[in-house]
């Protein structure tokens, strides 16, 4: 009998085949198999995350839907699909490959978790935690009991009550930081308080799960569930006592600016792997020891962000999907079948939001939080994610959650995560407010006052031209006073590390941070030197946003820092051959929604190599800046600014005037149109029929320029201007092509003259600018295309001025 058994039990799979000409199939083999799965589920769940975008969906929803729509509940339906891809005989490689990348997400996750911020967690905080915990655990205890006398029956009595009560009462860590980046919530106070309530319902949670898994042993025996509590604990305390200080003396020893020896490096994943095989051995599950060294790592220094940038992108791009397609091909959706299925679905959901949700909005109530605060943070709370589909899955795998239940809580929990986003945007959307101020153009009364310009960057390309530019505007007397905030605007990503940066926001109600002497911002750094070298005050800061929203950050700090300008890098930037490049769709659109949302003049700067490919010295600064002059108030902001570089005695500036001659205009007949932030929407700049333009704009035009002849006459050497009288087109061009010579030519925007280019995929740069963006038109001048601020036309503010605000300082308070 015993041989027979043997010989109907399937041969274990071998590792690699002979190739397909050996007349042999690869998927009949394990590697090649598993290369076939980890390429489908990995382009399958990225397809999803894409559909998903627009919804702002964290990708874990996507991971979650992709390995359901794998399993049995859609594709796998298919016996042949299943037979094929997804055999049986292969999915013990597949898990195994997928906890040991989810060791790993563990080990990261508890990076992210820092116990000095738990610790200290405000009361309101942590009554908010503990009642988001204790009433959903008390309806899953409630729930429990249903399912066991339904579709339940026969299951261990408390282990089930412990796992539905986790299952009802976790909120995710990670995905909640994730969408509290992506909504811009996570420095308001209800984002500090939802993080602060999460890490604590977080580390609750993890100990709830380590009981549930203790009592979820095949020994009935209670003293063996107490001996692997009892066991735990000793580990904790002996990673803490031991192999934290380990820890500690690696990362002493790893100083900044220094690479991370690589023998650091592997002895910290192999103790997660240990420490992993410890709390396997002892019963509660291999996750907790991953989980538990990540939390006791010392998170300050380049240790943990060397580690994380190691293992981040293999473990989440690759590994953790394929562990939500393990959980998928487990869930078959269609074991909820019948109307008491669906009414236990609905049960469960109810109970999951309603303890959630009413538990958090009460006590948050009872705390004097505001009602929509409020609601915002129950609707938060109810994030559910990837621990949640852990505690599912041990579940499942401890025989404590069979098919139907196990497919009715991983629905739960795809639904609670999946409504959180579009719930809390439309419940509670922050009102953005600052007090007014008075210098919101370069072109002023009192030329005295101080200039504060929000200089953006993206990347190391934009720094030298950035800073020579900013050395060239700081004047040499008192009047020439500049403050520069260098802003390095930076992707929030799906990695782990990007969350653990935005957790270094301060409180100053948008994601950027002024940065500490030892973060590892090399660009920041740069601008950190020129600012000790230099006579100009100089705040770098990092944003972290979406691409599509970082503009709410850009004009919602130029406000708060007071900026008269927000210089922007032009989204093309020049290769070696002279053709300019795109940096992609995303840069030319922050830029387009910058300009017509802006509380303050904009620049952007068409970077061709200002002065060099390196910063150059204050002393050795020399350039050529050219300003052709059409008239309107984009060409008078330009002109200011330009007057002011004038003041620098390394600057020559020659200012040309464009003069038409009688009876005609600049625009020679051309209708001008500005476009919007809505591009098919287009708005007449000005009606040119006859005249120039009113007499109000012409008597400014000509205010600033006696201002330019008082200050040629006092400056001979410095300041140089010269009118040009122009019948056509062509002969604007011809002008102008005489000066692609210089340094750098400052433009306004909009200007009233007829555009030069026929076409151009660059409206932001208006008629002028986009002619002198091109390659035709020089290789070696950069460009600055201002527009001034126009109040009339700024009907969409991001930021309401209300005169009772009190002024935010520069720099951000701690807490």
């Amino acid at each position: 009998m015993a041989t027979t058994n043997f010989s109907a039990c399937p041969a274990p799979m071998k590792a690699v085949s002979n190739g397909a000409f050996q007349h042999e199939n690869p998927l009949d083999y394990a590697l090649p198999l598993l290369i076939l799965q980890i390429c489908l589920v990995v382009t399958f769940t990225r397809c999803i995350a894409f559909i998903c975008k627009p919804l702002r969906q964290p990708r874990v929803i996507a991971e979650i839907i992709g390995g359901i729509l794998l399993g049995p509940s859609a594709i796998g339906r298919s016996e042949k699909f299943l037979d094929t891809v997804f055999p049986k005989k292969s999915l013990t490689v597949l898990d195994t490959l997928a906890n040991i990348g989810l060791l790993f997400f563990l080990f990261l996750v508890g990076l992210e978790l820092d116990m000095r911020s738990i610790k200290r967690t405000g009361r309101k905080a942590l009554c908010i935690a503990l009642c988001g915990i204790s009433v959903p655990f008390v309806l899953g205890i409630g729930t429990s009991v249903v399912l066991r006398k339904t579709i339940c029956k026969g299951v261990e009595p408390i282990a089930f009550l412990v796992f539905m009560g986790v299952a009802l009462s976790i909120t995710a860590f990670p995905v909640l930081a994730r969408i509290l980046a992506e909504l811009k919530l996570l420095t308001t106070d209800v984002g500090r308080m939802a993080m602060s309530a999460a890490a604590v319902n977080d580390v609750a949670a993890w100990i709830l799960l380590a009981l549930a898994i203790a009592l979820s042993g095949s020994n009935s025996s209670p003293l063996v569930s107490l001996w692997v509590l009892l066991s735990g604990a000793a580990f904790i305390v002996f990673a803490v006592f031991v192999i934290r200080p380990v820890l500690g003396a690696m990362a002493r020893r790893s100083p900044e600016g220094e690479p991370v020896k690589e023998l650091y490096i592997c002895i910290t994943l192999t103790l997660v792997l240990a420490c992993s095989f410890v709390t396997d051995t002892i019963g509660i599950h291999a996750l907790f020891g991953a989980f538990v060294v990540g939390i006791i790592m010392p998170k300050d220094g380049p240790f943990a962000g060397v580690l994380i940038e190691k293992i981040e992108d293999l473990v989440s791009g690759l590994f953790l999907p394929l562990y939500f397609a393990s959980s998928g091909l487990k869930t078959n959706v269609a074991t909820i079948s019948g109307g008491l299925s669906w009414a236990l679905l609905a049960l469960v959901i109810f109970n999951a939001c309603f303890g959630k949700i009413i538990g958090t909005v009460v006590v948050s109530l009872l705390c004097k939080v505001p009602v929509r605060e409020s609601l915002a943070l129950g609707f938060l709370m109810n994030t559910k994610g990837l621990v949640e589909l852990i505690v599912l899955n041990i579940g499942k795998d401890r025989k404590v959650l069979n098919d139907q239940a196990f497919a009715i809580c991983v629905l739960m929990a795809l639904f609670t995560t999946f409504i959180t986003t579009p719930i809390v945007v439309a419940v509670y959307k922050p009102a953005r407010k600052g007090a007014p101020y008075k210098h919101k153009t370069i072109q002023r009364k009192d030329p005295e006052s101080e200039l504060r310009v929000l200089a953006c960057f993206h990347s190391t390309r934009n720094i030298p031209t950035l800073i020579n530019l900013i050395e060239s505007s700081r004047g040499t007397r008192k009047r020439g006073r500049l403050c520069i905030y260098a802003m390095h605007l930076m992707e929030l990503s799906e990695r782990p590390s990007a969350i653990t940066m935005v957790h270094k926001a301060r409180n100053n109600g948008m994601p950027f941070w002024n940065k500490k002497q030892n973060d590892e911002d090399q660009m920041v750094i740069a601008f950190q030197t020129y600012g000790k070298l230099s006579s100009v005050n100089v705040r770098p800061m990092t944003a972290i946003s979406a691409l599509n929203t970082i503009h709410e950050d850009i004009c919602t700090s130029a406000h708060q820092k007071r900026a008269a300008m927000i210089l922007l890098p032009f989204h093309k930037h020049q290769r070696m051959d002279g053709t300019m490049e795109s940096l992609g769709h995303s840069f030319h659109v922050i830029n387009e929604l910058v300009l017509s949302h802006a509380p303050c003049s904009v620049g952007i700067l068409v970077d061709r190599g200002l002065g060099g490919t390196s910063q150059v010295q204050a002393s050795e600064l020399s350039l050529q800046v050219v300003v052709p002059f059409f008239g309107g108030r984009d060409d008078n902001e330009a002109l200011s600014y330009a007057m002011r570089m004038a003041e620098h005695p390394g600057i020559i500036l020659t200012v040309v005037k464009f003069v038409a001659v009688p009876g005609k205009t600049l625009a020679f007949g051309a209708k001008l149109v500005g476009v919007t932030s809505d591009k098919n929407q287009k708005v007449a700049i000005e009606e040119l029929d006859g005249s120039s333009h009113d007499g109000n704009k012409q008597q400014q035009d000509e205010q600033l320029w006696n201002e330019l002849l008082s200050a040629s006459s006092n400056n001979n050497e410095s300041i140089k201007y010269e009118e040009r009288l122009v019948e056509s087109k062509g002969d604007i061009e011809t002008a102008l092509k005489e000066m692609s010579r210089s340094n750098l030519i400052v433009v306004g925007r909009m200007p009233p003259v007829a555009p030069l280019t026929n076409r151009s995929d660059c409206p932001e740069l208006g008629p002028v600018g986009s002619y002198m963006a091109s390659c035709d038109f020089s290789t070696t001048a950069s460009v600055l295309v201002i527009q001034q601020y126009n109040p009339t036309t700024d009907i969409h503010p991001l930021v309401m001025e209300e005169s009772d605000i009190p002024e935010v300082p520069d720099t951000p308070r701690h807490y």
